[in-house]
């Protein structure tokens, strides 16, 4: 695929993120995605064969932008304990954006689409998280900043409460501090939780 082409593909994927965000997934049609992008039907399918195909795209692109939180690192001698407050602040962002948020859609994308690649992307986002937690516990125990005889169950335990309250935020709603107390208590006895708020 020529760089026109590479550039095309990837506005057609930012313009129906906004539209799978607004209307959720059951909701969207290949017109709709035509509409927003302001293209011809064929040249849409010149790209994606349908919603889920596209959709599928706009989910790698979505993961992609959430794993690079290590690039948002400072250089230098940096704590560990800042590193984990900056992915908590990015997990609680996330959490609490009001619009824009794909996380309806992609329920509903992996209601119709009971396939083993939707539940394996399911499965390697959430293991995704847990690897990240995990391994900033273990730098932490090892820098002798945190103390935990379970960095793996907690970092577990924490990507479940991330993602739950991502669920809570889409279905029925979630005040910022009932965020924040899930945070404090899922950081109790690991690291100063004053760090985390904010």
């Amino acid at each position: 695929m020529g760089a026109k082409s590479e550039h095309k593909k990837k506005y057609i994927v930012s313009k129906a993120r906004d539209v799978f965000a607004e209307k959720g997934f059951k909701g969207v049609t290949m017109k709709d995605i035509v509409d927003a992008c302001d293209i011809s039907r064929g040249g849409l399918y010149l790209y994606f064969s349908d919603t889920a195909q596209l959709f599928q795209c706009v989910m790698d692109a979505e993961n992609e932008e959430s794993e690079s939180f290590e690039n948002d690192i400072p250089e230098g001698d940096v704590p560990v304990s800042s590193m984990l407050a900056l992915f908590i602040r990015q997990q609680k962002k996330e959490i609490l954006r009001k619009k824009g948020s794909i996380l309806q859609a992609m329920i509903e994308y992996y209601t119709c689409n009971k396939t083993p690649s939707a539940e394996n992307y399911v499965k390697q986002k959430f293991d995704g998280v847990c690897e990240t937690i995990e391994k900033l516990i273990n730098e932490g125990v090892e820098n002798s900043e945190f103390e935990c005889y379970d960095p793996q169950g907690c970092a577990r335990n924490m990507a479940y409460v991330f993602e739950g309250l991502k669920l809570m935020a889409v279905s029925t709603g979630i005040s910022e501090a009932a965020v924040d107390r899930e945070i404090l208590y899922i950081l109790q006895g690991l690291v100063p939780a004053d760090e985390y708020v904010n």
